[in-house]
């Protein structure tokens, strides 16, 4: 199989305007066969970045052309979550490693930060960056970590109820959140001690999966046994939860993007929805095929991205807000 790949005639395009307040149009991006692409981050030069689990690497696409090619990790690779720092380099949560990775975009030197041998197989899951420049993780096994970049000190803490952490957020004040999948809730990590407060949604059983905070730091939830977009308000201490629309819905990502308009991935539909908090509504935006199964979603202005795990395909959905 080639490195790259020109995916230029197999481009899929869908142009259609939404619900008057914005203009919008899908693009498809085939990428090398077995590449898998767990999670998906837009790069600082344009390009955007995929883990590509199942190859072990770091894949890189260029958008203007359709061409994609991978950087190999490292041995037994295989790569989870992918971000942007804040140094604009790629950093990811390397399950088959047990380690945190970095990927200079500039050189593309590869760095490794093991994890403690102590935790074991920590199953490493998502990371976020707070306004510290401090590195967060989680690991399905019952773990939550933070790596300093500057020194590399690495602490790992457990879980207050064991296995489950999942998606983790950040809020523009800085606090840090993480969705237990297993554990069916959300916890504050104080980032003085380590320690994890719980914080019970309303519906029980309901599968938080990964949460993202918008601007006014408030925390979207989604819930993937319940089939529902869930809203925690620290301040208020509050919660929402909304059904998604149709029969089975299953929600497994959630982003907030520059608009605070909420993207959700519904695996039961084979569609991603958008879900403006202001009037409450739910559009529908249909996968270009069957079993897409896209497992995180992320953005920059005017940008959503979305890593089509099941079909090796990236797809953006472009927005331009209109003015009112």
């Amino acid at each position: 199989m080639p490195a790259c790949r020109i995916a230029l005639t197999l481009l899929a395009f869908l142009a259609f305007t939404g619900s008057g307040s914005a203009q919008q149009s899908q693009q498809v991006f085939p990428l090398p066969n077995g590449a898998y692409p767990h999670d998906v981050a837009p790069a600082p030069d344009g390009k955007v970045w995929y883990s590509a689990q199942r190859n072990g690497a770091l894949g890189i696409l260029d958008p203007t052309t359709g061409q994609s090619r991978e950087i190999k990790l490292g041995p037994k690779s295989a790569p989870h979550g992918v971000i942007q720092g804040p140094d604009g380099a790629a950093w990811l949560t390397d399950g088959g490693q047990n380690a945190i990775v970095r990927v200079d975009p500039a050189t593309e030197k590869v760095s490794v930060w093991k994890l403690p041998e102590d935790t074991g197989y920590t199953n490493l899951n998502t990371a976020v960056f707070d306004k510290d420049g401090m590195h967060w993780f989680t690991g399905q096994n019952g773990f939550y970590g933070r790596l300093n970049p500057r020194s590399g000190e690495m602490e790992v803490w457990k879980a207050p109820r064991g296995r489950g952490p999942y998606g983790i957020t950040a809020t523009p004040e800085g606090d840090v959140y993480y969705a237990s999948l297993a554990g069916n809730h959300i916890a504050r990590i104080d980032k003085a001690t380590g320690e994890a407060t719980v914080i019970e949604p309303p519906t029980k059983g309901q599968g938080a999966r990964r949460v993202w905070s918008d601007s006014k730091g408030r925390i979207w939830v989604s819930e993937w046994n319940a089939g529902q977009l869930g809203l925690y308000d620290p301040k208020a201490n509050s919660w929402r939860e909304w059904k998604l629309p149709g029969d089975k819905p299953q929600a497994y990502a959630v982003y907030v993007d520059d608009s605070d308009i909420v993207w959700v991935s519904d695996w039961g539909a084979d569609a991603i929805l958008s879900f403006d908090p202001t009037t409450e509504q739910f559009t529908s935006y249909p996968m270009s095929e069957a079993d897409a199964n896209v497992r995180q979603i992320l953005g920059r202005p005017g940008e959503v991205w979305l890593p089509k795990s099941g079909a090796d395909r990236l797809m953006v959905i472009r927005t331009a807000r209109q003015s009112q």
